[in-house]
């Protein structure tokens, strides 16, 4: 029986790999991180950003949020404070399932397209 290398996984991602799964400009994230609390990546001594996979998921709330909802900007901090003070995170589901419809959708148009 073949060994099999336990396939390594990333624990931090640069700001472009990130602006890349969003399909944002890395400017728009940079932008965030000043209004939202939320999003505090770590810096490296020369001040690069790297976002683990909780500063990813609380993008991925306010990405749903601000750009699949269409919240102003105060409206996704209100919707933000509301979700974490009564400590249901129901907008985090949500985001959460938006994101796996997404990804079954875009599995079956690559099936669809190779039938």
């Amino acid at each position: 029986m073949p060994y099999k290398e336990k396939e390594i996984e990333k624990m931090y991602f640069t700001i472009s790999e990130v602006a890349k799964q969003f399909n944002v400009a890395a400017s728009l994230i940079r932008f965030w991180e000043t209004e939202f609390e939320i999003l505090k990546p770590r810096k490296t001594t020369k001040g690069n950003r790297l976002y683990s996979k909780k500063d990813i998921e609380n993008f991925r709330l306010i990405y749903h949020l601000v750009k699949e909802k269409g919240y102003t900007l105060d409206g996704a901090k209100k919707k933000l404070k509301e979700g974490t003070a009564s400590g249901e995170n129901k907008t985090g589901n949500n985001a959460e399932i938006v994101s796996h419809l997404k990804n079954i959708r875009k599995f079956l148009e690559t099936m669809y397209n190779e039938l």
